[in-house]
Parts: structure tokens; sequence; C-alpha cells
């Protein structure tokens, strides 16, 4: 007599399914309340702090390896680039600012599998094989900060199409941080609103709100994990490897569904390690997981700013632009793959080769370009004045300027009224390309005197004429601007606008407005503000 093995009840069956996507849905959840305390907090330490993380990363070599060692610290790239997040989102880090930092946490998060390459050093064939698999990720993101961080620092390409992409889809200029932000809703904003009330202090909010954060990721890992059987091998092959296409598709999804490409890189180690798959075949899947690790920000950045959402996007174009050069590319698609090869043959023949190249890339290269780059960035603090002539109203507001002496870009953080936690208003963009400077969305043509043009904007139609250009202009007692061009905008519809006609007095040396009239129809003074001081940070 044959006896039947017992079937288990569907009730059973559908009870881990049940536990595990309460348990993936909890966590979510925490995410999503870690960010947004994260995002309050970081609001409730005010100006110094921000002057502090604006200083920190004004240097874009500061960034990328300020991104690159917290990531290789904390062994978590979808942590860092949640922090970037929420740093521009609060107003704490401009875009331009936090791409730099995306770039260092892309090459942070692939020490992990270099290091458990490392591990198979007393194994020497395996050895070889591991290494190149190790570094396989290593020198792919290596290679595209290479290539696109250059265009960014020179030319702000990623976050000019972030800008771009982020604009079009919201369809409103980008902004950082909003007032009313809200993620989870009047419960969990009451609940953020208590325990900044009860705790009081900005840095140990913020130490909170970044445990929770990582611990959150860790548990939502480890449900993931253990929901798809990652632990083992021989199913993470037979699904994952079959060929390149699929390889991708799936490097993609299942790191955008654990939020780690750290675990799913690391994984492919060991199985091209012991030859259960070739390397060509596990690249696909390695590059898939590139793509698929920036979920993590666009998850983060959903309900958010437009700016946090740019960011987001930029992160995604670094990614997505790295594997279109260099995997579908012939020739250029062989090149992280003989890099990664060929320091596999050397830790073959020689065996600290491996740890010299994991001191070098992660950290003598970084600091020396930091050392080496000091001076690329400079950060000054403006004062305005403010003066109504009508209502004898006076005021002044700050702008934060940060400037590449040798780059065609400017940030300025404008504080323009008082803020319960000072945050910047609106993040300027300053852009100066031969006698072309761009000021946000206003275009100044640094002409002859007696120049004009046609234009238009919220306002309506007008003219921008160039009335003298003056050699230097005595601001404040002790300041100078040099090299001004004054401009005065006279509209076709003046019943449109507060006054008919603005002057406004444009540096050509500091790139800058440094001062601006309203004017009456009779020509009367109407408003003014004037740069009063200029102060280096």
């Amino acid at each position: 007599m044959i006896e039947q093995a017992p079937v288990e009840p569907a009730q059973n069956r559908w009870q881990p399914v049940i536990r595990n996507t309460a348990y993936i849905l909890g966590a979510l959840l925490i995410f999503l309340f870690a960010l947004n305390l994260m995002i309050s907090s970081l609001q409730y330490l005010g100006k110094d702090a921000d002057d502090l993380i604006l200083q920190t990363t004004a240097n874009p070599f500061t960034a990328l390896f300020i991104g690159l060692l917290l990531t290789a610290l904390i062994q978590s790239s979808s942590a860092t680039t949640t922090m970037a997040v929420a740093l521009v989102a609060s107003g704490s880090m401009s875009l331009n600012s936090a791409i730099p930092f995306i770039m260092g946490a892309n090459v942070g998060t692939t020490i992990t599998s270099t290091i458990i390459s490392l591990g198979f050093i007393t194994k020497k064939k395996e050895f070889r094989r591991a290494v190149a698999t190790g570094t396989y990720h290593d020198f792919f993101n290596i290679l595209t900060v290479v290539l696109l961080f250059p265009l960014e620092y020179y030319f702000g390409f990623l976050s000019a199409i972030a800008n771009y992409v982020g604009t079009t889809l919201f369809h409103e200029p980008i902004s950082n941080s909003s007032e009313n932000f809200s993620l989870l809703g009047w419960g969990g904003d009451s609940i953020i609103k208590f325990i900044i009330t009860t705790i009081n202090n900005g840095f140990v909010l913020v130490v909170l709100s970044v445990v929770i954060l990582f611990s959150s990721i860790i548990f939502f890992r480890k449900v993931i994990s253990k929901t798809l059987g990652f632990g083992q091998q021989e199913k993470f092959q037979h699904f994952f490897f079959k060929n390149s296409f699929k390889s991708f598709g799936w490097g993609l999804l299942t790191t955008a569904i654990i939020r780690s490409s750290t675990i799913t890189t690391s994984l492919v180690v060991p199985l091209v390690a012991k030859k259960v798959v070739k390397l060509k075949s596990a690249q696909p899947f390695i590059l898939g997981a590139n793509i698929g690790t920036t979920i993590t920000a666009f998850i983060a950045a959903l309900f958010n700013s437009n700016a946090a959402i740019s960011l987001a996007i930029a992160h995604f174009l670094f990614n997505a632009i790295g594997v279109i050069i260099f995997y579908l590319i012939p020739l250029v698609n062989e090149l992280p793959g003989k890099l990664a090869d060929g320091l596999g043959r050397l830790t073959l023949k020689y065996r600290l080769a491996g740890f010299l190249y994991l001191l070098l890339t992660f950290f003598v290269v970084p600091f020396s370009l930091i050392y080496f780059n000091k001076d690329a960035v400079r950060v000054n603090e403006l004062t305005y004045s403010y003066q109504n002539f009508v209502t004898q109203q006076n005021s002044s507001y700050n702008i934060v300027a940060k400037t590449y002496p040798h780059h065609a870009f400017s940030n300025l953080m404008v504080y323009d009224r008082p803020s319960k936690n000072n945050q910047p208003n609106k993040i300027l963009t300053v852009y100066r390309r031969n006698n072309l400077l761009l000021i946000n969305n206003d275009l100044f043509e640094l002409n002859r005197a007696g120049f004009c043009r046609d234009a238009e904007d919220e306002n309506g139609k007008f003219k921008i004429c160039i009335l003298e250009v003056l050699p230097s202009l005595t601001l404040s007692s002790g300041l100078k601007a040099d090299s001004v061009f004054v401009f005065e905008k006279q509209w076709y519809q003046p019943e449109r606008v507060d006054s008919t006609r603005v002057r406004l007095y444009i540096s050509a040396a500091l790139n800058l407005q440094v001062k601006k009239e309203k004017l009456s129809t009779g020509g009367h003074l109407l408003e003014q503000e004037l740069l009063t001081s200029l102060n280096p940070k």
C-alpha cells in the first residue's frame, strides 16, 4: 500500500506569501517615513548646517569622494542616494553638487564585490576569475565617471538634461524645498512633528533618521532575498544567465526589487570564480543591476520636490549612458572586460596587486584629486539691501554663491525672506558663455551700448537695451564691481507690471546682478536692490 504524502493546506501555503508581503510593505513604509524624517531633520538644522554642507560639497571632487567613501563604508548605495535626495529636497544641497555625490556612490558600491573577490586569494585559478568579475563592476563605473564627470563639471551635461526632463514632465521650474512637503500624509506628518518637538535636536534627529532608513533597507533586502531564494546559487544561475537579454533584465529587476546592486553583483563573483557562469554571461547581469539600483532614488523622489526628481533622473542617465557606451558600442564595450581580465591576470602573478588596486582606487586617487583641485570652487556670501521708496520699507537678503573659476556654471542659493528653518528660498543657476550670460531664465547679451532686443516673459513682451557700459561701479563703501552693463527693460504693455521700466546692473566680471532699479513713468526711483557686501566663505 502506497502512502500519500500529506497535502499542505492551501491556507498554510499562502501564509508565507502574506507574511512576506506584509513585511515588504512595512519596510517600504518605514523607508518613506525615515526619508520624510530625514528631510524634516535637515531643514531643522538650519542655515549653519546648510552652509557646512554647501561648503563641503562645493568642490565636485570632494562631493565625488564623499559619495564614494560613504557608500564604501556603509556598503549601500541605496542609503547614500536616498541621503542625497533628502539633502536636495531639504534645500541643503543643489542638484549640481548632488550629481558628483551620486557618481561617487556608484563607484563606492563596487568595493563590496571587489573585497569578496579578494577572499579567493588562497585559490589560485578561482582568484583570477573572481578578481576579474569583482572589478568589472568597478571599471564600468569608473570609466563612466571618467567620461561623464568632466562633461558635468565643465558643461553641466547631466544636470541640464535632468533639469529639462524634470521641467518637461512636471511643467514647472525646478525647485528645491517645499513648505508643504509630505510623503505619508497627515498621519505621518503628525508623528514626525511629534518626534521633532520631543527630541528638539537637529543632529540627533538626522542620526535617528539615518539609522531607521538603513535598517529598513537591510530588512527589506533580507525579506526579498529569502523570498526569491537567492541563497541557492543553482537556482540563481538557472534563471538568470540563459542569454544576454534575459541576464540584463533579471539583473535590473532583481536589483530594483532588492534595492541593492551590492548583493546581486556580489553573488555573481563566486559563480564566475567556480566556473558556474562565464564572465561574459555575467556582464549584462551586472550592468542591469547598475540600472536597477536607480529605483531607490526614484522611490525617494517620487513624492518630492522637482529638484529631487531631477537628481533621480540624473542618476538613471548616468548608468544608462554608461551601459549604452560601454556595452552596446563595439570595441568600446570590450574595455571594462579587458581591464578587469587584465587585473585578474596581474593578481594571479602578484597576489598583492588586488589589494594595491583597492587602496589606490578607493583612497589614494580620490584624496589626490581633492588635494589638486582644492581651489576648484569658490564660495562667497553676498548681501543685498532692498529699499522701497514709496512705502519706505527697507530689508535685506543673502545669497550664497558657488563659483567655478574654470567652469561655465555657478549656483546661487537665495535666502530672500525669513524662514523658520533658514532654508534657501530658491537656487538659481548662472551660465556664462562668451558674451552671453544666463541667470536662470533671464538672458543677458553683453554687447555694446545702444544694443537692443525684444523678448518676452510672464508679464508680456518687452524691449531690453544696454544704456551704457561702466568700467566700474561703486556699490558701497569699499565695494566695487568691474565691467558693469546697464540694461533697461521696458514692457510694451506697462499696465501688466508694477512699473514701466527696470534697470539691471550686470557685472561681467562677477557674472552677477549687482544692482536693480524700478522706475516710474516719469523716471522716479520706486525700488532699489543693491549688493552691499561680498565675503568669501
